[in-house]
């Protein structure tokens, strides 16, 4: 049987493409929103749609069905039943056996193979899709693990509203519909009935389902936040656990949990209330048409089958009031989380590719900062004020000054993590603004002091700065940054060993060392023709660092290189230095020239303990 139904069953799985992607900015009102998530399958909803309102008509057959048997065996009597109403029993049971079982097994394929499995992906690919084009500020001012769950969460809730809305609301209103087709073809005064009984249900439900739809936002904003709270703490662990403050982190994670108590016991009593209303309102519906349709059998006008078929009808209904009516909210509540994860994730992108924008394949290396200026939006410490620099294809350079003098800005505004507040940066004499952010940044390798490492194996972490590159190529370059010895007696938790073993998450289980030797063999293997170097070598003992100086400058020959560092003595090579002084060039020139001038730079120098520069200044 699963051999035969096989490829109508994969033919149905594909109906939908899980991972197109959507056209233009997420709208952030909620209809466009979903329209937006939705696109490309519609078509196929409508069908999903088609078959559920089938589906919903078969219950109301079915107690027409009822009715027309009672009153055909009481009219012919027990003798020769069967025969004289052969037709009518033929119809019944193909009926049962078959039209009803091939609408509802239609129905639960949409529902099980086509719609939740490909929208899921579809609607969570988008929503990743969108993240990952805002600029770093977006990740800053929020928790990472909020993020990742809004995603997750606003998938699933409009998953659940899109399927929820086909099984109960187009299975509900073909029932109703029929069922008051049904009851008014029996008597008028039954159908009106069932019409009124219908409204104040209506009514019922429209007085409740805003209510539960606002405190459902309010509860999955606070879940979130627990959520938020909890991965900040954890992905900090070793902070926490070195200032001792388990104690406080764990109270201020109970902070957030009463706060989702406190909004979950509102949702809790708002559908208490919601049930009995229910119950109810859903007991009334057999009560007056079973009554009713009694006392017009007396009357003589309607029949003992009609009588049966009225209260099949008013039974099915009042049932299935509490399934759909818990649907309803359920419905609401999810809404409500569409809402709360919309507004967390659409904001418009902060930087985006200007229009026209080229893409750079292959930069000769020439980089221009012309009167640059911007300053985080503060105006103090960090930025830089009117910088005029320009490197040469193939010049070194360094940049030196005290923690916020600008220099980790100038990188910044080159990667075009930021855009000037003033000024232009350039590559190759083109404004970085004009070119694609991803072509920009393939053409500048960067190696930084806080090296991030993903919870993937030693291999994909190196692959990751060239992807198609062989594994010939990783192990190569893995070797010239003196990472192949150590990497080679990995292993891991679940026994992975050498490159495959994996480096937990941000590359935890490595030495602070041992993460920048990887992370300058992934910058050796994307091979790009500007090399950024931000403390590159900090973290490396003397040794290590001594064996990889003749390495760095074989990779950095031919290169634009721009290297920041404190520890002077590795700069001192450079075709350049340039010191920075509060956002301002102070100094520019080679190692023994800035000496001899006597400034900063040798200030700097002078004061050196250990190769480091005195560092009085704020933060960078």
């Amino acid at each position: 049987m699963t051999r035969v139904f096989r490829p109508i069953l994969l033919w149905l799985a594909d109906l939908i493409d899980g991972f197109a992607p959507a056209e233009g900015a997420p709208p952030r009102t909620l209809w466009p929103f979903l329209r937006w998530c939705l696109a490309g399958a519609w078509p196929v909803i409508w069908v999903a749609t088609l078959f559920s309102a089938l589906a919903g008509g078969m219950e109301v057959a079915s107690a027409w069905l009822l009715g027309v048997v009672i009153d055909s065996a009481l009219s012919h009597g027990p003798e020769g039943y069967f025969a004289e109403n052969a037709l009518l029993i033929g119809v019944y049971v193909g009926f049962y056996l078959l039209l009803r079982p091939l609408f509802f097994g239609a129905s639960a394929a949409f529902n099980g193979i086509v719609l939740p499995p490909n929208l899921a992906p579809l609607i969570q690919s988008r929503l990743h899709r969108w993240s990952l084009g805002h600029a770093v500020s977006f990740f800053d001012n929020d928790f990472a693990g909020r993020i990742a769950q809004k995603q997750m969460q606003t998938a699933a809730a409009l998953v659940n509203v899109v399927t929820e809305v086909i099984n109960a609301g187009a299975f509900a209103i073909a029932t109703l519909i029929g069922a008051v087709v049904m009851l008014a073809a029996i008597d008028w005064r039954i159908g009106l009935v069932l019409l009124v009984w219908t409204v104040g249900y209506l009514y019922m439900i429209r007085w409740f389902m805003p209510r539960i739809r606002k405190l459902s936002k309010t509860r999955a904003a606070a879940r979130a936040n627990v959520t938020g709270q909890i991965v900040d703490t954890i992905t900090n662990i070793k902070t926490v656990k070195l200032f001792g403050h388990v104690d406080y982190e764990d109270e201020t994670a109970i902070e957030a949990m009463k706060g989702y108590r406190s909004a979950a016991l509102d949702f809790g009593f708002l559908s208490t209330g919601f049930r009995l209303a229910l119950m109810a309102t859903a007991g009334a519906l057999p009560v007056a048409l079973v009554l009713g349709a009694v006392v017009l059998w007396q009357a003589g006008s309607v029949t003992a089958g009609e009588i049966a078929a009225t209260g099949a009808v008013s039974m099915r209904i009042a049932q299935m009031t509490g399934w759909v009516s818990f649907t309803l909210m359920a419905i609401y509540a999810n809404v409500g989380e569409v809402e709360d994860g919309m507004r967390t994730l659409t904001p418009p992108h902060d930087l985006t590719d200007a229009e026209g924008a080229v893409e750079l394949t292959a930069a000769k290396g020439r980089i221009a900062f012309e009167k640059v200026s911007f300053a985080y939006g503060r105006e103090t410490g960090g930025g830089v004020d009117g910088i005029d620099l320009v490197v040469e294809p193939g010049q070194k350079i360094g940049i030196v000054g005290a923690s916020g003098a600008g220099k980790s800005t100038l990188v910044a505004l080159l990667l075009r993590l930021y855009d000037a507040e003033g000024g232009r940066v350039t590559l190759d004499g083109v404004d970085v603004r004009t070119i694609k952010q991803d072509s920009l940044r393939r053409q500048i390798a960067m190696v930084t002091q806080d090296t991030a490492m993903f919870n993937r194996s030693a291999y994909d972490n190196i692959l990751y700065g060239r992807p198609g590159a062989t594994e010939a190529e990783v192990h190569a370059a893995a070797k010239r940054a003196e990472a192949h010895g150590f990497i080679e007696g990995l292993i891991d938790h679940r026994g992975r060993t050498g490159y495959g073993a994996f480096l937990g998450e941000r590359g935890v289980k490595l030495s602070g060392g041992q993460r920048q030797r990887i992370a300058l063999a992934r910058a050796f293997l994307k091979d790009a023709p500007v090399l950024v170097l931000d403390e590159a070598t900090s973290a490396l003992d003397s040794e290590v660092e001594a064996a990889i100086q003749d390495t760095l400058g074989q990779v950095m020959d031919g290169k634009t290189v721009i290297a920041i560092a404190h520890r002077l003595s590795t700069l001192s090579a450079m075709d350049r230095i340039v010191v920075l002084d509060r956002g301002r060039i102070a100094e520019d020139g080679t190692h023994d020239s800035l000496l001899a001038q006597g400034g900063l730079y040798a200030r700097y120098w002078n004061r050196q303990s250990g190769g480091f520069i005195g560092l009085n200044d704020a933060a960078e």
